[in-house]
C-alpha cells in the first residue's frame, strides 16, 4: 500500500466497543486525508469497524485477517 500510516490503534485484546471507541479516538487526533490502521482481535471488529468507516464517511483502503488479527486501513476525509 503506498499510503503511508499516520496513526495505529492497536485494539487488540479488547472487546466491543472499545476497537471503534478507539479508532474515533485516533481519527479525531489526525488531519484530513491522514491513514490510520486499527489491529483488533475482537470477531465484532469485522463488521462493526467498516460500518463504522462508512457511516461517518471515511474510506475503507484496506480490510485483512491473519490469523486472529484483523487490521482495517482508513483514510479520514
Amino acid at each position: 500500500m503506498a499510503d503511508e500510516v499516520t496513526k495505529v490503534v492497536d485494539a487488540k485484546g479488547l472487546s466491543c466497543p472499545m476497537p471503534v471507541l478507539l479508532a474515533r479516538r485516533a481519527v479525531d487526533e489526525v488531519e484530513a486525508g491522514n491513514v490510520i490502521r486499527i489491529e483488533a482481535t475482537d470477531a465484532g471488529s469485522k463488521s462493526d469497524i467498516p460500518s463504522w468507516t462508512r457511516d461517518m464517511g471515511y474510506e475503507m483502503l484496506e480490510s485483512e485477517t491473519e490469523g486472529p488479527i484483523y487490521t482495517f486501513t482508513i483514510r479520514k476525509k
